[in-house]
């Protein structure tokens, strides 16, 4: 037995292979939507988000003053609980940006942002945000390990389990990191998908690529992409190849959002269309149903929360959430919604020691670690 069968043994055993069959099913009869997070990237050996904070801070990318800006911003979250964490801090950076903007278009007299007993003008904060996303994506857009993902592409496009007949409609995947496993999953597997993106190598922003007929995916990058970059001339990104010499006065931003960010991005396009299309995702035609499978994701995003809370509510039930969760029982947003009776029916969590689904409730002595990407992504396939 495989180290990968070991520790799926207990949830292929009772009373849990029920639950299993339960997921398998659903996704199988219904129109599908995977939220993906963060932990689902940490089997292509790209760090979590503690490590992706550490190293941010270490950068060699960050100027003297960038480093002062983000050492400042991390002292002010001491004591959180959570953790905070590298996307934290930027949203405070960018919500700090917005006042010295604001202060500046009113022409104010202080027109810099206090921190650290140091006084910052709005081109210093710009400059840290930049070189801050310029560090992430330097940390996360290296070599990956791409055959988890690979294999989860396969298995939701292409069913492999005998008599298991998968649902012939195009997949929504709200992506809620930045890097591309999945755009490259579903490419180097023959998928057709959109992402917003016209072009090839180098492209476009162009949102009606998600309305073709021939898609078997659309990526919505809901907090954007490390291969997106914004021109000065737009805010809507661009894919520019790495060959590309935009030298000529021509700045490249990094077009990515932290997960809270109240800045203007999150209000123009391509972020507020991609919302939409989220929304839609979430949202089934009344009478159809619609299964939204989750993994990887800690609930921390509340803007997120609050979509998916609607949609449930106001689904009339035909929306069925399926969450996965290294805790071992629901907390927090997953424990508000399985106490939730209105909505308690339609949400199955799948946590570290036990099933819940309403008052179905099935609790083990034992780790299930079906949370895990590569379990989840061995379920699937059908192995066991």
């Amino acid at each position: 037995m495989s180290a990968n069968e070991d520790e799926l043994s207990p949830v292929f055993s009772s009373p849990f292979y029920d639950a299993i069959q339960r997921f398998e099913d659903l996704l199988s009869q219904s129109g599908r939507a995977f939220l993906i997070g963060a932990g689902c990237s940490k089997c292509a050996q790209l760090p979590l988000m503690a490590e992706l904070t550490e190293k941010t801070l270490e950068s060699d990318g960050l100027d003297d003053d960038s480093k002062n800006i983000l050492g400042s911003i991390q002292g002010l979250f001491n004591g959180s609980s959570p953790p905070a964490h590298i996307e934290d801090y930027l949203s405070e950076l960018v919500d700090l940006i917005a006042i010295a903007n604001r202060r500046g278009a009113k022409n104010a007299v202080a027109k810099t942002v206090t921190l650290g007993d140091v006084e910052y003008s709005e081109e210093q904060l710009l400059a840290a945000a930049e070189q801050i996303k310029q560090a992430i994506a330097g940390i996360i857009g290296g070599n990956v390990a791409i055959g988890t993902h690979r294999r989860f592409v396969e298995a939701v496009h292409r069913s492999r389990r005998p008599g298991k007949v998968t649902a012939n409609q195009s997949v929504d995947y709200l992506i809620l990191n930045y890097d591309t496993l999945i755009e490259d999953s579903l490419a180097l597997c023959r998928v057709p998908y959109a992402d917003g993106m016209d072009g090839g190598v180098s492209g476009w922003w162009n949102p009606r690529t998600f309305d073709r007929q021939d898609l078997g995916a659309r990526v919505l990058k809901l907090h954007g992409s490390i291969d997106w970059h914004e021109l000065p001339e737009t805010t809507l990104p661009y894919r520019i190849a790495d060959k590309v010499d935009m030298s000529e006065g021509q700045e490249k931003r990094i077009l990515i959002w932290p997960a809270s960010t109240k800045y203007r991005e999150t209000q123009l396009d391509p972020y507020a269309q991609l919302a939409d299309r989220a929304r839609r995702a979430l949202n089934p035609l009344r009478g159809t149903q619609r299964v939204l499978a989750i993994f990887g994701y800690s609930f921390g995003d509340s803007h997120i929360n609050i979509e998916i809370e609607r949609a449930l509510k106001g689904s009339a039930g035909d929306l069925t959430v399926m969450a996965f969760t290294h805790e071992d029982a629901p907390v927090g947003k997953l424990k508000e919604w399985h106490e939730d009776q209105s909505i308690s029916d339609q949400v199955l969590i799948f946590a570290n020691k036990g099933f819940f689904h309403g008052q179905d409730i099935r609790q083990s002595d034992q780790p299930l670690l079906w949370w895990k990407f590569e379990h989840i992504t061995t379920i699937l396939e059908g192995g066991r």
